[in-house]
């Protein structure tokens, strides 16, 4: 199991959140994906390595900016 953790910037609302969880949700190998609307921390969980720039893609694919969290 594999888990990588990314910073979304922009969300405002819990619809927010099911919007970026839905579209990292799709993602082959994604097991389990965590959203924190204060800290904008989406936490993804997969039983394979996915690559960062495919998560970022599905985040800023839900209307959002991202980037690897630290």
């Amino acid at each position: 199991m594999a888990t990588s953790s990314f910073t979304a910037t922009g969300m405002t609302c819990q619809h927010c959140v099911a919007s970026v969880t839905k579209e990292v949700s799709e993602l082959d190998h994604v097991t389990s994906v965590t959203v924190d609307l204060p800290t904008g921390k989406v936490t993804v969980e997969s039983d394979a390595p996915i690559p960062a720039d495919e998560v970022i893609a599905a985040i800023d694919k839900a209307g959002y900016s991202s980037e690897v969290s630290k």
